[in-house]
């Protein structure tokens, strides 16, 4: 069986430019722009005493070379030497000073609101993904910036700047010494550029993809590790997972390898600015036109250029990694929401609960047609509604284009009058309390998962809704009570405990229309008592809606609504529709006759 792993969403193909993901990046820098100064000016201030450190050695050895008769202007050129290091030192020191603030602020920016960028894209976008993938992108792009960012601030522009300036400081003595060594300079970076873009970045763009990958992987086999072991496929899943790190073994091996070829040109280079700059020196020296302290000048800028130079041939190949990871979330901030709040929306405001469906018509994006065509229908306030039907016959879709989670194609969904594609979303899904049939709780403890749902409530006010559930009882039981944490996704609690939690939730949310989607199909006889009792005191006073999968729930409904193909087929009450004969009638009997 083909398994896959790869993201749904067709932006996830579209690979950004560097310049387009260095232009994302220094967005963030430009938000702070006192820091970013700072930083500047002190980095440039210290590649200042950077140049200076082969003078000041050349004027040492010069001195020292002139006898014990220059000892005063010895010990004079050993202070200038020992002051530029230390100065320079205590300059870049301060520069980190203004880079760590800016640096943390941006990084902490990018991971929110990347983090609220993903929470904005529709359930469609969030089907397609991992969630696991989606964490581990999140995260790598935050390091991804601290890796940009140092390379380009604190190594490569600094580095730029200390080699170009000793070889024009060269260039200006000795032109054939200066030359030689800022064209062996130009060659060294331009071949690591071309190199690490053209011939390491697409086989490290397949290693990032990978450990995505893994991430996705390994996320969705842990969430569902009651399954795993239910079945005994914990081999299984070790094998699965063994699979995907295979591939990513092979491809990131092949990656290191094309670095550790990149590594060894650099390297190759190096010996060749080495041998050239000391030998031309050495040549002058020896034609009497050039001093003792002109050789240690040439040596001591070697030393120094050679070092940046690793720095730079290391940080390109950081930088491309580092832009790498931050790509994923730089292009998820250029997506627009599927579904977003028009400007200046105002926040839902309304209490009865009244839902009209006025010529509504809705595809799925993957649908050859629509599955609502010019629907129309309206719920009064306070009324109970029942949606029957088979599976993909629209149920689920109705509640969700109420709670605006798509938008329609044509048409308009009004609730209390208030068209839902124009107010704000979170106002709007505030005041619709959904009851799943598989509640997800988070792993926080009782309290804040009944809290969720209003998070300014007294304890008093949770324990109030707790009750009203059904749910204290259990709770006072648990050896934390309300501080109790209930694992992830609320695999510590039972079903009934989990559905009453929900219930609590729903009481404190207070909202004007309730949705229920079968929440008791899962429970066993005792339990579905005590839950189908606080669902009779949540639905008074609201507009229910209730998603039915055994009619057995739904006799009391004021209005039962057949669904077929996205249209009502039948609606009445549950006698009414029995005695029809009709859709509803098949499906009792059918349900009756399995029951």
């Amino acid at each position: 069986m083909t398994e896959h792993y790869e993201e749904a969403d067709e932006s996830a193909n579209r690979v950004l430019s560097n310049r387009q993901v260095l232009g994302f990046v220094g967005r963030y820098w430009l938000r702070r722009p006192w820091l970013l100064t700072g930083t500047l000016v002190t980095t440039l201030a210290a590649i200042g005493f950077d140049l200076a450190m082969p003078w000041a050695s050349g004027r040492l050895v010069d001195a020292v070379a002139a006898g014990p008769s220059s000892k005063d202007l010895a010990w004079v050129a050993w202070g200038l030497f020992v002051g530029v290091y230390l100065a320079g030192s205590l300059v870049r020191n301060m520069s980190n000073r203004f880079w760590i603030p800016l640096a943390a602020k941006n990084m902490r920016e990018m991971t929110d609101e990347g983090f609220a960028k993903v929470q904005s894209f529709s359930a469609d976008w969030h089907g397609d993904n991992f969630s696991g993938a989606t964490v581990r992108k999140l995260s790598r792009a935050m390091w991804g910036y601290d890796v940009i960012s140092d390379a380009v601030v604190l190594w490569l522009g600094p580095a730029l700047a200390v080699l170009v300036g000793l070889s024009i400081m060269m260039i200006l003595r000795w032109p054939v010494v200066g030359l030689f060594s800022l064209a062996t300079v130009l060659l060294y970076i331009a071949s690591n550029i071309f190199l690490t873009t053209r011939f390491a970045r697409p086989l490290n763009l397949k290693s990032v993809g990978l450990d995505s990958r893994i991430g996705g992987a390994l996320a969705d086999s842990i969430a569902s590790n009651a399954t795993v072991r239910g079945f005994g496929a914990e081999a299984r899943e070790a094998e699965r997972i063994a699979g995907i790190t295979e591939l990513w073994q092979f491809h990131i091996k092949r990656t290191w390898t094309r670095f550790t070829d990149i590594w060894l040109v650099q390297n190759t280079l190096l010996v060749v600015l080495q041998a050239g700059l000391t030998g031309l020196l050495l040549r002058l020296w020896g034609q009497g036109e050039a001093t003792a302290g002109d050789v240690a000048f040439g040596v001591t800028s070697f030393m120094l250029m050679s070092g940046y130079l690793r720095n730079i041939g290391d940080n390109i190949r950081m930088l491309q990694k580092g832009m790498d990871d931050v790509e994923d979330v730089a292009r998820y901030l250029t997506l627009g929401a599927q579904v977003a709040d028009l400007p200046d929306a105002p926040p839902f405001a309304g209490e009865l609960g009244e839902v009209v469906f006025d010529h509504a018509t809705f595809a799925y994006k993957s649908a050859q047609q629509p599955l609502y065509r010019d629907f129309s229908l309206t719920i009064a306030p306070g009324e109970r509604i029942a949606l029957v039907g088979p599976t993909g016959s629209g149920k689920s879709t109705f509640v969700k284009l109420i709670q605006r989670l798509y938008d329609l194609d044509e048409g308009a969904i009004l609730i209390d009058g208030q068209d839902v594609s124009k107010v704000t979303q979170g106002s709007l899904r505030r005041a619709i309390a959904v009851v799943p049939q598989d509640p997800a709780l988070f792993h926080r403890s009782i309290g804040e998962n009944i809290s969720y749902a209003r998070p300014g409530a007294s304890s008093d006010e949770i324990e109030l809704a707790a009750r009203r559930a059904r749910a204290h009882d259990f709770i006072t039981r648990l050896p934390k009570g309300y501080d109790t944490l209930v694992g992830e996704r609320g695999v510590k609690l039972s079903g009934g405990e989990r559905q009453r939690v929900a219930i609590a939730r729903a009481f404190l949310a207070d909202a004007p229309i309730l949705v229920l989607d079968e929440a008791t199909s899962s429970l066993d006889v005792e339990t579905e008592r005590e839950v189908q009792a606080a669902m009779e005191e949540l639905m008074v006073g609201r507009t229910t809606i209730v998603i039915a999968h055994r009619l057995s729930t739904i006799r009391g409904a004021d209005r039962i609504l057949v669904f077929e193909n996205g249209q009502v087929i039948e609606e009445g009450r549950h006698a009414d529709l029995v005695s029809r004969g009709g859709a509803y009638a098949r499906l009792h009997a059918v349900t009756m006759g399995v029951g």
